[in-house]
């Protein structure tokens, strides 16, 4: 501000002395044209010709002005019909949400009709389409978005939901897939396509997929390392189907030092391990596992490797193994079932003493008792007396879903009843139900498990295979 006056003041002054000047100095000047002669001074010539400038410049601007009137005045018009056309649409958006199908459809019209075909209208038009049933035309007006750069998104996001609400997962798949590549850093698309990609066991294009939105920063912490971990436990699990070892080998390797603490990879490495002949490795990889995390599947994996061995021989192999966490109450219950099958009764009572004091009595610490009393004495009244115990005991651990709560003997990457992903986890059920196929919903009444039962050594294939079968 204190610039301009100064300029003002010195244009001013400039004037002043100017004017001044003419006057000392009022000169003349005559002009003849035409006959007519005219004698002024300069003074008054230089006021004359600043006079015409100004009225040009006048009648100019007055002429610019009224020639662009009609111009403003539809500029106007087609600003408040567009103000108007927006006002609609805020108001259908505001219908579709409140689910007032008629409402929305005929704000839907009058916007079109307002705005033209821009691609909020397109969206809005397609969602009343939806809220009164008509799918089809709701899938013409997002398949038309696809059209345009601005709206394909939005046309194929659109298509997604609404394949997946008449359950077509493979057509849901291909839009997702599309949707995917042009927008992989938005949180619902990369999220939507790995459900589709896990609900098609397509597992190596799902790590592709999870392993971008971690680099991303859509999936981050231990919800991101989780996800990455479950699915290059699957990837291993369908390598080993197809029989490719190496992958599976790899598969598994990876996800077990991704998170050591996450027992069904630790499991899965060393199974593989085992079978691949490769002793040495699972027997560090349990004993490791051991010390944080003791379960039954490990205990009966260490044994499996010395299964040429003697019942003396496994027992003075499963100490070493106890050893390691010596205090667990998995450590006295594998302790006790390796004495029953050596007949170290003693030591087998002890240990089942000391289970029951760094826990519960459950219906497998019962079976077990049972076993002792019926092969120590051959009584059978005892013996069913414990397994009287065991049907009335806390039920065993299993793998649990915490999302529907359903009870499977084998881990697996996706729950085979309510169909969550990485929802399984190892812990005390209040029903546990036959582990069948996955892809059969437990209904029904419950049968205890019985986990003393030493089952074949598991590579994990297939417990894999149980996972639920693709979509058409």
């Amino acid at each position: 501000m204190t610039r301009r006056l100064v300029l003002w003041a010195i244009g001013i002054s400039a004037l002043i002395a100017a004017a001044v000047w003419l006057a000392d100095n009022p000169g003349s000047a005559t002009l003849e044209w035409r006959g007519w002669r005219v004698d002024s001074s300069v003074a008054v010539l230089i006021g004359a010709v600043a006079a015409i400038a100004v009225a040009a410049a006048i009648f100019y601007r007055g002429a610019w002005t009224l020639w662009g009137v009609p111009r403003r005045i539809l500029f106007w018009r087609r600003m408040a019909r567009r103000e108007k056309g927006y006002r609609t649409l805020t108001r259908g958006l505001v219908a579709v949400a409140a689910g007032e199908a008629e409402e929305a459809r005929k704000l839907a019209a009058r916007a079109e009709k307002l705005l033209g075909d821009p691609p909020l209208t397109k969206l809005l038009t397609a969602q009343a389409a939806q809220l009164i049933g008509d799918e089809a035309a709701a899938r013409t007006h997002f398949a038309d978005m696809l059209d345009r750069p601005e709206t394909a998104f939005l046309g194929l996001r659109g298509l997604v939901l609404a394949a997946r609400k008449e359950g077509d997962e493979a057509a849901a798949l291909e839009y997702a897939k599309r949707a995917y590549a042009i927008r992989p850093k938005t949180p619902w698309a990369a999220i939507t396509l790995l459900d589709l990609q896990i609900g098609r066991n397509l597992w190596r294009e799902a790590l592709t997929t999870v392993e971008a939105a971690i680099r991303h920063g859509i999936l981050t912490g231990e919800d991101g390392k989780r996800r990455r971990v479950v699915v290059l436990l699957a990837c291993s699990g369908a390598a080993g189907e197809a029989g490719e070892a190496k992958a599976a080998l790899d598969f598994a390797r990876r996800a077990s030092s991704l998170d050591p603490d996450f027992l069904p990879a630790t499991l899965r490495h060393a199974g593989l391990l085992i079978g691949g002949g490769r002793t040495r490795q699972a027997t560090k990889l349990i004993q490791d596992a051991w010390t944080h995390n003791p379960h039954p599947e490990l205990a009966r994996l260490y044994l499996s490797i010395h299964a040429a061995e003697d019942a003396i021989g496994r027992m003075r192999r499963m100490e070493r193994l106890a050893a390691q966490n010596a205090g667990h109450r998995e450590s006295h219950l594998a302790l006790a079932a390796a004495a029953v099958d050596a007949e170290l009764w003693a030591t087998a009572r002890k240990h089942f003493d000391e289970a029951e004091e760094a826990g519960r009595r459950d219906g497998r610490l019962c079976r077990l008792r049972a076993d002792a009393e019926e092969a120590e004495h051959g009584d059978t009244e005892a013996a069913r007396r414990w397994l009287v115990a065991a049907a009335e005991a806390a039920p065993d651990p299993a793998w649990v879903c915490g999302d529907c709560g359903a009870v499977w003997r084998h881990w697996t990457p996706v729950c085979g009843r309510c169909e969550s992903f990485a929802s399984l986890a190892w812990g005390t059920p209040e029903h546990v139900r036959e582990g069948a196929a996955p892809e059969t919903a437990p209904t029904g009444g419950t049968e205890m498990v019985d986990a003393s039962a030493p089952p074949p050594v598991p590579t994990g294939d297939a417990a894999f295979a149980q996972t639920r079968p693709s979509g058409n």
